[in-house]
């Protein structure tokens, strides 16, 4: 191995059994900026790469991809899992349907479309009429659907848009009936659905002020309103709702309930997982905003109710979730009546419709999940059959009907949507799609490992049936572990071409997640966010010591707060990972309150702004973790310019300090994609690139056959 320092860049030479690879990173300006943090001196030298509208900012993002295709392009099996890949992505996928008025809609994808069509129709056996083509909205299939929202009786949709991946949507009304956009168009909305009046006259919505020119994707996003747009309207003509400027940091996401008398406003702080709900009586003229659930105190979700009579999935009093039903007019806890009671073990009630007279309830066991049917009255009827371990992709239904649709998926079934009544307690098959991979050559176990601390984590992992567990099994360890998301088992076409590769899959269900409710929530944030990379190391050593895999042969990967605890385990535990995959990641604990929504994330991970918060993040924040001299593993980080959630400067500056410190041989590399953001709405051919690349990186670094 040689290593050379050269003016303007960093050329190394990575050896393999057949041919040295030169790589030469390109050189990144240091400046001398520090900041004081109560009387501690951290060192910024990259901060001129937070301005993605710098000429220079653009020049090193040219320079890096340069270097990265570069390398990527020069790896023999890159084609052959690009081709193999779009093969497996190209079977038929659907969504649930939903019926409004005389029209189901759902969603469809041929294959290998960019992004999935919006189709209608009046019966479910009959040919479907496609309603809203998203491809026709732009050449490179970069504009995507966001949300679809139909009014009471199927005549209009309220559909949004989002361009370049960015959070940022635009409202548009379309006719069902002609398939054609009314003049309505609306902007600068963000985490907001929309709610029709009954009468069709408009919808409620939410959205921030317009933003200053340059900082559509780097601006602070506060001060949230509630406003009502009237259908045929311009949107300087809607009315404002409500606001709160005394509560800068209060979100707001409207609905109507299903009877047409209610606006509900679910109002957030941050990420928290604790709401208030506020309510309009639309029934009366001029009715102002009233508190109804109006403390901050637990999680709160409206179900559905009849007349003053609210049914709510809470977890106050039960960390792990129930059902109970309050009176409007007497919200205080000590008269609600629970309906469906806490499990009394480890369960937690994660999701809960109504269909008909009954609740929908889907219960999380062990991170994966089960659906059962309830009376109106609360009582158990049924078990909905599952076909194995794996988890429930979305519930549809409605109070006017008993009918319910359901996607359910696991780590080599791709979703199949069921049609299901509730009362009676028959379904079917609505669509199943085809794969060209056979599952029947795989297993997914479940198992069991002590933490550092030891606390008991589960784990997925999914591999060939007779595994030789002889440690040279090429693994990726996937995780997350934050703001209460739980990793249910999930099907990606990208992971059948790693299994079939040889490759292990495991997901570790970390702490910080929601698998066991809230106090698995709270065990794996704030001061308590060490729990979370001290589980995912303790997973990667168990797939080692059960000899699933060995260092050499071992990934981690993980996106946003999982690519937080990517970069935070291999600066933690350089020795222990032979690559690292993090992706859209958190990397600047100390700055991520200062971009966008990144301040919402406080409720997590607390702030630099408080000693406590400061003393806290300095010690993981992966790139204040960075040690110069150290031998990282190789790295293959990836973001995109249009990520207005996790803005790329994090991984900018991530990357160019990982290139910097590294003293070891393996390649640190940054792939930015252009006209994509965080990963919602990415186009079916970007992901295509994207997991090519991926596992063509992962194939070289981990000497994969």
């Amino acid at each position: 191995m040689k290593q050379w320092i050269l003016v303007g860049c960093v050329t190394v030479f990575f050896m393999t059994d057949a041919s040295a690879v030169r790589t030469s990173y390109p050189d990144t300006r240091k400046t001398e900026q520090v900041d004081d943090y109560f009387g501690t001196k951290v060192a910024d030298p990259y901060r001129w790469l937070e301005d993605d509208n710098s000429p220079e900012t653009a020049a090193w993002v040219a320079a890096q991809n340069k270097v990265t295709f570069a390398f990527l392009e020069q790896i023999p099996a890159r084609e052959r899992l690009r081709k193999r890949l779009t093969e497996l992505w190209n079977y038929e996928r659907y969504g649930q349907p939903v019926k409004e008025g005389d029209y189901y809609i759902f969603t469809k994808n041929n294959g290998l479309q960019n992004q999935s069509v919006l189709y209608k129709a009046r019966r479910l056996d009959a040919a479907p009429d496609v309603l809203l083509d998203p491809n026709t909205l732009s050449a490179d299939g970069t504009v995507a659907l966001s949300s679809v929202v139909m009014s009471q009786d199927g005549k209009y949709l309220a559909y949004s848009t989002a361009a370049s991946g960015s959070d940022w949507n635009e409202w548009h009304v379309r006719d069902v009936a002609t398939s054609k956009d009314l003049s309505d168009h609306l902007k600068w909305s963000k985490f907001s659905g929309a709610g029709w009046l009954p009468d069709n006259s408009g919808f409620f919505y939410s959205r921030f002020a317009e933003p200053k020119a340059g900082d559509e994707l780097q601006g602070i996003n506060k001060n949230m309103k509630v406003y009502f747009h009237k259908l045929g309207t311009p949107q300087s003509a809607d009315t404002l709702v409500y606001e709160r400027p005394d509560k800068p940091d209060w979100g707001f996401d409207p609905d109507v309930t299903e009877d047409g008398r209610f606006v509900v406003i679910n109002t957030t702080e941050g990420t928290a997982t604790e709401n208030r709900v506020f309510l309009k009586d639309l029934t009366k003229p001029n009715a102002p905003i009233e508190p109804f659930l109006d403390k901050f105190d637990a999680a709160y979700l409206v179900v559905g109710n009849d007349a003053d009579r609210f049914y709510v999935l809470t977890d106050k009093d039960a960390p792990r979730s129930r059902l109970v039903a309050i009176d409007r007019k007497a919200p205080d806890a000590s008269a609600w009546k629970t309906l469906i009671a806490e499990a009394p073990t480890r369960d937690v009630l994660a999701s809960v419709r109504m269909a008909g007279s009954r609740f929908v309830a889907t219960w999380r066991s062990d991170a994966h999940e089960l659906l059962r049917i309830y009376r109106a009255d609360g009582t158990f009827e049924r078990d909905v059959k599952l076909p194995t371990l794996g988890s429930i992709t979305g519930v549809t239904a409605k109070r006017k009907s008993s009918e319910v649709f359901y996607g359910f998926n696991s780590y080599t079934m791709p979703t199949t949507v069921y049609r299901y009544d509730a009362e009676k307690g028959d379904g079917q098959v609505f669509r199943q799609p085809k794969v060209a991979f056979d599952p029947a050559q795989y297993d997914t176990a479940q198992v069991f490992y002590a933490s550092k601390d030891g606390t008991r984590i589960p784990m997925f992992i999914t591999s060939k049936k007779g595994l030789a567990r002889n440690g040279q099994n090429p693994t990726i360890l996937y995780g997350y572990g934050g703001f209460d998301i739980s990793l249910s088992p999930t099907f990606t076409a990208a992971n059948m071409a790693w299994l079939e590769m040889g490759g292990v899959y495991a997901v570790a269900n970390l702490r910080g997640g929601g698998e066991y409710g809230k106090e698995w929530h709270d065990g794996g944030r704030l001061n308590n966010k060490q729990n979370v990379f001290d589980d995912f190391i303790a997973a990667a050593e168990y797939l080692i010591k059960e000899k699933y895999t060995s260092t050499p042969k071992l990934a981690i990967r993980g996106g946003s707060n999982g690519g937080l605890l990517v970069g935070a385990c291999m600066t933690q535990r350089p020795e222990l990972f032979g690559a690292a995959l993090p992706a859209v990641g958190v990397m600047d604990m100390l700055r991520f309150h200062r971009f966008t929504i990144g301040w919402a994330w406080k409720s997590d991970y607390g702030s630099s702004e408080t000693k406590d918060g400061f003393d806290t993040l300095i010690k993981y924040s992966p790139l204040h973790n960075l040690k110069p001299g150290t031998r990282y593993p190789a790295t293959l980080v990836t973001t995109a310019d249009h990520d207005d959630r996790v803005v790329p400067a994090h991984s900018f500056k991530f990357a160019a300090a990982l290139q910097a410190a590294q003293a070891g041989d393996a390649p640190t590399l940054i792939r930015i994609e252009t006209k994509a953001g965080h990963g919602a709405g990415k186009p079916t051919s970007k992901q295509i690139e994207e997991s090519a690349d991926i596992f063509a990186f992962l194939t070289k670094v981990l000497n994969v056959e």
